[in-house]
């Protein structure tokens, strides 16, 4: 998957940076004190990282693509390490919050739950996490040669729990890059 994302950064880019994000963020953004930390996990262009920051919160990004991460380096002003998050350590972080808006729409169902369990760790007790991920069933290829993972929201709604997080907002969306698809968009609280 990184392949894709480093070979075709520009277009990826060009693409999503100018979606605004405050159907999606405003829902976390309202829950969190001014300046409060997030850490942004497959920040890709560095469109919600460039939208946090400019309403006063502290923002580090997580990308695996090089290109992209210096795409989001240069877009949003900030850090942004380049990581692979399926594998990184994330207990020596402190954050507030974690968003991962779309990042995990290529993680094979098994690991699922194991990423988002390493991925909160940067987070203490009642720290919040906003997540993407597209509704539907099973697996699929897209033309561009992208695997993606599909999920329905009961089976969600079992993991979460757990992983002892407590849902405090839900919603489905429709992309908005234009392809119909179904987003559901969760914001959660770590126990």
């Amino acid at each position: 998957m990184q392949d894709f994302y480093s070979k075709n950064h520009r277009e990826y880019f060009d693409r999503t940076f100018n979606i605004d994000p405050s159907l999606f963020l405003s829902p976390l953004t309202e829950q969190l004190a001014p300046g409060a930390f997030i850490l942004d996990v497959g920040c890709g262009s560095g469109r919600d990282l460039l939208w946090l920051k400019n309403r006063g919160f502290q923002v580090m990004g997580f990308e695996r693509s090089h290109e992209l991460a210096e795409l989001a380096r240069k877009s949003a002003g900030c850090e942004v390490f380049e990581e692979d998050f399926t594998s990184y350590d994330f207990s020596s972080i402190r954050a507030d919050a974690v968003i991962l808006i779309g990042a995990l729409a290529h993680i094979p169902h098994a690991d699922f739950m194991v990423v988002l369990r390493n991925v909160t760790a940067a987070l203490d007790d009642n720290g919040l996490i906003l997540i993407t991920v597209k509704e539907g069933t099973g697996v699929a290829e897209g033309a561009d040669g992208r695997v993606f993972y599909f999920f329905q929201n009961k089976d969600l709604e079992t993991i979460f729990a757990s992983l002892k997080l407590r849902l405090l907002d839900f919603s489905r969306n429709t992309s908005k890059t234009g392809t119909g698809e179904i987003w559901l968009r969760y914001l959660l609280q770590k126990k």
